[in-house]
């Protein structure tokens, strides 16, 4: 059998004698589909950022794509996770045209001019936009872009290289209820799709969950609280002991909401 997608063993962070992470562990299959929640501080981007070789951990064992960090050329490994975050966004140039930004992602690159494109590539970028619904957004400068829009081009730019695994951090952060529920749609769709790889998403909010989903990680203090299938993670204890809150979790229509008691 081929192995994980992504394998977390005994991960660690820490930073000026405090831990970011401690003890954590996760394991991402091939066809698993997985979401990363938690307060604020409790080390979800920090999490995403180790997976995506992003950031080096202080101790324990990453594996990506059957390779062990600290064993192979990061910057080769790198271009097989697609990842989206808003760093990336305050990286890229505004006159870049959203094609641009998503044919660029084939060779790790954030600017067109530093190596040759053909027609097939613009075409493979076009259809990546497609597959978020945003086919008639490639001429458009990225900087013109809505909020939303400029979302759903991060996360087909993200699909551009033929990825093995795909990271997302927060892509639904400000956007408004239009923006985050075509959004959420979108991510939906992929993750219905056979051939769309894992996915592992990190959001505050369950109501951002896509359908599809099928695996949560929840994070306390830099700590797994619980990690496992969708439906036994998110629990009203998991996620009012997670939040310090009494909440009420509910799924409606495959997608999920929570209140205060």
């Amino acid at each position: 059998m081929s192995a994980p997608a992504l394998r977390l063993a005994d991960v660690g962070l820490t930073r000026d004698g405090r831990h970011l992470l401690d003890d954590v562990d996760l394991v991402v299959e091939r066809d698993q589909r997985w979401v990363i929640l938690g307060p604020n501080g409790s080390g979800k981007t920090s999490l995403l950022a180790i997976a995506a070789l992003r950031l080096h951990p202080s101790r324990g064992e990453v594996d990506v794509l059957g390779q062990r960090l600290g064993r192979i050329d990061v910057r080769r490994l790198r271009r097989r996770i697609g990842f989206a975050s808003q760093a990336l966004t305050d990286a890229l140039r505004p006159e870049l045209t959203a094609g641009d930004v998503v044919m660029t992602a084939k060779r790790g690159a954030l600017e067109p001019w530093w190596d040759a494109w053909d027609d097939a590539d613009r075409s493979e970028a076009r259809a990546c936009l497609a597959r978020m619904g945003a086919a008639e957004l490639a001429a458009r400068s990225f900087g013109t872009l809505s909020s939303g829009e400029r979302q759903r081009v991060l996360v087909a730019r993200t699909l551009m290289a033929a990825p093995g695994l795909v990271l997302l951090d927060e892509p639904g952060a400000g956007l408004d209820l239009g923006a985050r529920e075509r959004l959420v749609t979108d991510l939906g769709s992929l993750a219905a799709d056979d051939a769309t790889v894992p996915i592992v998403l990190v959001t505050h909010h369950l109501e951002e969950v896509p359908v599809g989903f099928t695996h949560a990680l929840v994070l306390r203090g830099g700590r797994v609280l619980s990690a496992g299938v969708l439906e036994e993670v998110l629990t009203d204890d998991v996620l009012g002991e997670a939040f310090e809150l009494p909440l009420a979790v509910r799924k409606l229509h495959g997608r999920w909401s929570a209140t205060a008691r």
